[in-house]
């Protein structure tokens, strides 16, 4: 297993459309970014800034998400969620998260994965 180490950065973005408002996710009424939207975007963040470190057959999962949803992004915002690895003990990998807008900071949080073997990980699944 190779190592992932502290300091590692990734970083994923958009521009919000209809599909990303919480009304269109089912979590709420107002046409802002919806939170399991922002949860997504901050978790390809931690997948980008890890994906080149794995061995080939690895991946992560997530296992938990702590995030602070601060404040709403309307329609046609470009919204971007950085990552950086600040722990990884054995398959464990902690990120810090954060993601802004035009106009700051929208949310800021962490992010634990965890290292599997795809196939083995799958072959668990039912």
């Amino acid at each position: 297993m190779a190592d992932v180490d502290p300091g590692l950065k990734g970083a994923a973005g958009l521009v919000v459309a209809e599909a990303d408002m919480a009304p269109a996710l089912g979590s709420g009424d107002v046409p802002v970014l919806g939170t399991p939207r922002l949860v997504a975007l901050c978790e390809a963040a931690t997948v980008d800034a890890v994906v080149r470190a794995l061995e080939p057959g690895e991946t992560t999962v997530g296992t938990r998400v702590e995030l602070d949803h601060l404040r709403a992004s309307g329609f046609g915002a470009r919204v971007e969620a950085h990552a950086m690895v600040v722990a990884a003990e054995g398959r464990h990998i902690v990120f810090e998260v954060s993601v802004s807008d035009e106009s700051g900071v929208v949310a800021r949080g962490k992010i634990t994965r965890v290292r599997v073997d795809r196939a083995r990980f799958l072959d668990g699944v039912t």
